[in-house]
């Protein structure tokens, strides 16, 4: 056994170093256990285990992470855990006990190279940290992720690296930057793909069921307690529990949550028996957690035991060259963008309504967008969105950025002068004519759509022709809102 500090310095724990606020090292701690040949017991040769998850199961039953066939074994023996600077094993209360080092023991801090004995199995401990390098993808998508923006595609490349592991997440972001989404893609990738994916919205549910709902209760616990229920910790075993909005849960309720990840079991509210999971937790917040542990909101053992890797998604409004891309991904998959034969109806994008997307600041991010861009489809006439179709606000915000004279039109006027006559001598007849209405059609448009504040619709109207041919002279003409 060895003190924590003395640990500490010989296995670090799993953590993203992070230089100049970027992502660049991933330090994966792991764990070897070499267990002894017994021909006695039918294992003539040596076998070798590698584990990088928090928490480690042995005994003689088939769910255990470790199954060692020993009938000096306990079906689950004991459990092995990661602590912020040391691992520690304990007993469970197993038949022939827990040996370290020749020392029975019930809970002891394993140090590296120290021989554990489980009954008649015997077995060396060996801690060792594996350093991968984080570099930014060559993909402009991860799964269902989309983005050709560096700190993006540097998220995809820690996505890569660390959805294996068994490695606490915590996402942290303003709101609508795809933390689920980023959190679905990390137990998608993971051993775990096949098990539940839970998702838990910590600021949805009321304090006083927040705790029925994670750790379960048993029947007449509480008042409207009719039966037993399972937990949604228990309900994801096996698999990830996605703790949304972690930032919302109580200081009464962070302590329990705490022991759940510590102790690797649950206890329903109204029972005395803990209940042993595997579960992997990955959390989101809006929030900075630093300064709700500053101001004492947050735990401060809560915080270190679920920052063992941390992603910061950046808004949208630092990552705009992303936005053509992920337009053109709702417009081909969103489901309100098919007809009933399941085709898309809109298929473009103009360049002017394209520009206004990419100067507004999307305080809502990727959700706000998917709201503007269903929205458009739904006011658009023909098979492309135009500017007209966005939110005024989106619409006023492009406007004020544009140069004076260009407010009220958004493009760059044409000249307003008919053709000199002289200068069409070299033409025929029809040639001039048609010189002649074009110029005269142009400036017309343009001048309508000035008076109108840009509202194609009205601008047709005082025009008393068809909407759709209006549309048709701007189109002839290149003239863009």
């Amino acid at each position: 056994m060895t003190s924590r500090r003395k640990f500490a310095d010989f296995v670090p724990a799993t953590k993203i170093a992070y230089i100049d606020g970027r992502p660049k090292t991933l330090h994966l701690r792991k764990c070897q256990l070499l267990i002894e040949p017994n021909p006695a017991v039918g294992r003539p040769n040596a076998r070798e285990f590698t584990f990088d998850q928090a928490a480690i199961t042995i005994g003689a039953m088939e769910d255990n992470d470790l199954t060692i066939t020993d009938e000096t074994v306990s079906r689950y023996h004991c459990r092995i855990l990661q602590e912020e600077a040391a691992y520690i094993i304990q007993d469970l209360n197993s038949t022939n006990g827990t040996f370290v080092n020749g020392v029975r023991v019930r809970e002891a801090y394993l140090s590296p190279g120290c021989e554990l004995r489980l009954g008649n199995c015997r077995t060396t401990f060996r801690p060792f940290n594996e350093t991968l390098e984080i570099t930014a993808s060559n993909s402009e998508r991860c799964g269902s992720i989309i983005g050709r923006n560096v700190r993006m595609r540097e998220i995809f490349g820690m996505i890569e690296k660390i959805s294996p592991t068994g490695a606490t997440v915590v996402i942290e972001g303003e709101t609508g930057t795809g933390k689920e989404v980023v959190a679905q893609e990390l137990h998608k990738r993971s051993r775990r793909s096949k098990a539940p994916f839970i998702v838990f919205d910590c600021g949805a549910v009321p304090e006083s069921l927040i705790e029925s709902e994670l750790f379960g209760h048993e029947k007449g616990s509480f008042t409207g307690a009719i039966m037993t229920r399972q937990g949604l910790f228990e309900m994801a075993q096996g698999g990830t529990i996605f703790l949304d909005e972690l930032g919302e849960l109580s200081i009464d309720l962070q302590p329990k949550l705490l022991r759940v990840l510590e102790q690797r079991e649950v206890r329903r509210v109204g029972s005395n028996k803990s209940i042993p999971i595997d579960v992997r937790v990955i959390a989101a917040t809006n929030r900075r957690l630093e300064e709700e542990v500053r101001a004492g909101r947050f735990r401060e053992d809560l915080f270190y035991r679920l920052s063992v890797v941390r992603m910061m998604l950046p808004p949208l409004r630092e990552r705009r060259e992303d936005i053509p891309l992920l337009v053109r991904h709702f417009l081909s998959a969103a489901s309100y963008n098919k007809d009933p034969q399941g085709k898309q109806k809109i298929h473009h994008i103009s360049p002017a309504a394209m520009r206004a997307l990419e100067s507004y600041d999307w305080p809502g991010n990727i959700r706000e967008l998917v709201n503007v861009i269903e929205r458009a489809c739904s006011f658009a006439e023909g098979d492309t969105i135009d500017i007209q179709d966005l939110p005024e606000l989106l619409v006023n915000q492009f406007r004020a950025q544009l140069p004076p004279h260009q407010r009220h039109s958004g493009y760059t006027p044409y000249p307003s002068a008919l053709p000199d006559p002289s200068a069409l001598r070299d033409k025929t007849f029809k040639e001039a004519k048609e010189a002649w209405i074009s110029t005269f059609e142009r400036d017309y448009i343009i001048a309508l759509l000035t008076r109108n504040d840009n509202n194609i619709s009205h601008a047709a109207r005082e025009a008393e022709i068809d909407r759709k041919y209006f549309r048709k002279l701007m189109k002839k003409y290149d003239i863009e809102l």
